[in-house]
């Protein structure tokens, strides 16, 4: 059965940080978005595989925070 979950890309000068909220600590990257997606799909099927769905879905939020 496939399953599709959201996931966030952050683009940087390294290249692509990429992770997956519903699948807490599922997180990769990828010199670029493409290799990016290719490695986070990797990791969410090896966290599948390891901890099968989670019982509960995360809820994500964004947040400003001033700093110095």
């Amino acid at each position: 059965m496939k399953k599709s979950f959201h996931i966030t890309l952050l683009e940087h000068k390294d290249g692509v940080s990429v992770s997956c909220p519903d699948l807490p600590g599922c997180h990769s990257q990828g010199a670029t978005v493409k290799e990016a997606l290719v490695n986070i799909r990797d990791a969410m099927e090896g966290y599948l595989e390891l901890y099968g769905l989670p019982k509960v879905r995360c809820e994500v939020r964004e947040m400003e925070v001033a700093v110095r």
